[in-house]
């Protein structure tokens, strides 16, 4: 699955998307210096990988993986051709959530396009190029759809659920907040709206702000602000320093975590960001461990216990016969997967179980 890195020009996409990625993707103090998407696969921090490494001394640790794509940004008038606009929010459509970062910081050297600090206004400009595409996009459907009215009255749900759209865009709100039917979902599918798309807000803040501690940055006016939008809009919002998460990026691990120490900042800013991202599309874990490898495998939430065997071969979802299951505390807590068949902690479960986040799996399947 992949996250859409977007925002205004020069606030910080690209600086974020390189720490995050070691992307090389081009940063520079002047708009549109992205012009084609940069794309980048980003490990999701599992602080259990290490600890089943401990356990099992194996030969590979492979994380799960998300993928982000630094966006050109966006500018006001986007979704009428302005900036590229038609052709950056085509890269949009193609991705599954969105990580919006927004400028929380006052720095005279970097150009703001809209010359002075306003987060509230900057995300609004962005969310509102979405809705207008959108609206131009349901525009042409609505058309479609009365004329097929004509000769099939099925079309009448469309017709109304289009219509239902278009009265909470017009509104300037996105539809994500409304109830919507089997039948509905099927049509939303067919339509590529941006708005729909989950979000999160990505509050690029100053160093002196990050160091208040993890997530308290109240004091920076821009951030209680967009804090406040992004509440309002049923978003979740990670405070984060671009300048600090690049300079992390060019640390080793151990000097970057004595970094953060002298910082007093517990986890990084991308850390908390990437594992926000991975959660924001409903996604989860689950873990084999051997010698050969320790992995973590992603997930839907909800996802069957053969469809979860397929993700590693679809041999052994073809296959399935059962799952062998472990939670991952109850593991850690017994030392060794000997104890946990002694004190009868490992369960057999069948093709109707839902893998849950941190079940440590060992599948049966005939081949």
């Amino acid at each position: 699955m992949k996250l859409g890195i977007v925002g205004l020009p020069n606030v910080g996409k690209s600086t974020l998307f390189n720490a995050m990625t070691g992307g090389g993707a081009q940063a520079a103090n002047y708009p549109f210096c992205t012009i084609e998407p940069n794309v980048g696969v980003v490990p999701v921090p599992d602080e259990r990988l290490k600890v089943l490494a401990d356990m099992y001394e194996p030969d590979k640790i492979t994380p799960a993986v998300i993928e982000f794509v630094d966006i050109a940004g966006l500018v006001k008038g986007a979704s009428q051709g302005e900036g590229l606009g038609n052709k950056f929010l085509s890269h949009i459509r193609e991705v599954d959530a969105i990580v919006h970062v927004v400028r929380c910081f006052e720095d005279a050297d970097i150009v703001h396009v809209d010359k002075g600090i306003d987060p509230v206004r900057d995300a609004d400009v962005i969310n509102m190029e979405l809705i207008l595409s959108d609206l131009e996009i349901l525009e042409r459907r609505l058309d479609r759809a009365k004329k097929k009215l004509k000769g099939d009255k099925t079309a009448q749900s469309e017709v109304d659920l289009i219509e239902r759209l278009q009265a909470r865009l017009n509104e300037g709100k996105s539809p994500r907040g409304l109830d919507f039917s089997e039948s509905d979902e099927a049509l939303l599918a067919e339509m590529p709206l941006l708005s729909m798309k989950p979000q999160i807000f990505a509050a690029n803040v100053s160093e002196e702000d990050i160091v208040l501690g993890e997530g308290l940055c109240e004091a920076n006016a821009h951030f209680a602000a967009l804090s406040a939008y992004a509440k309002e809009s049923d978003n979740e919002i990670i405070p984060i320093c671009a300048k600090i998460e690049a300079e992390l990026a060019e640390l080793d691990p151990e000097e970057a975590a004595l970094f953060l120490e002298d910082l007093g900042i517990a986890h990084a800013g991308l850390e908390r960001l990437v594992k926000a991202s991975y959660s924001l599309l409903g996604l989860i874990s689950y873990l084999t461990a051997g010698k050969p490898e320790v992995r973590a495998w992603t997930i839907t939430r909800g996802t069957l216990a053969p469809q979860a065997a397929g993700k590693i071969h679809s041999d052994f979802e073809r296959g399935f016969i059962r799952a062998e299951v472990v939670a991952y505390e109850d593991l850690i807590s017994c030392g060794s997967m000997a104890v946990v068949r002694e004190k009868g902690l490992l369960r057999s479960e069948g093709k109707e179980y839902e893998v849950k986040d941190g079940d440590v799996v060992l599948f049966r399947f005939n081949v």
